[in-house]
């Protein structure tokens, strides 16, 4: 089993920033992807920022140059600095990762979600 423990997210003016966290612990052998998605109210979730193992970010165009991804893999961490937030960007974020147990099986898991709000 895998545990992704969030935190950071809350209530910000526009233009404000925020930086979540996300630590993943349990049965890891190894991580082969992990970042951040975001579910609006109505709407599907979506990736946000994802890193690889390769060392390789994907992030979405609509938070290019305004949210920076970085990851700490000694710790099975990552984090998300989110700078000129807007109001598009209030959501729930939920952490992601997905790699191989201990016991030789691939695993998906999410984190329970930290809400972002962003007034205008």
């Amino acid at each position: 089993q895998v545990q992704l423990v969030e935190s950071g997210g809350g209530l910000v003016q526009a233009g404000g920033s925020l930086r979540l966290s996300c630590a993943a612990s349990g049965s890891i052998f190894s991580i082969n992807a992990m970042g951040w998605y975001r579910q609006a109210p109505g709407k599907q979730r979506e990736l946000v920022a994802v890193g690889t193992n390769d060392g390789s970010t994907n992030y979405a165009d609509s938070v290019k140059g305004r949210f920076t991804f970085s990851r700490d893999n000694a710790k099975n961490s990552v984090f998300l600095q989110m700078n000129s937030l807007k109001p598009e960007d209030t959501a729930v974020y939920y952490c992601n990762a997905e790699g191989v147990l201990t016991a030789g099986y691939k695993y998906l898991y999410w984190g329970q979600g930290t809400q972002v709000t962003v007034s205008s």
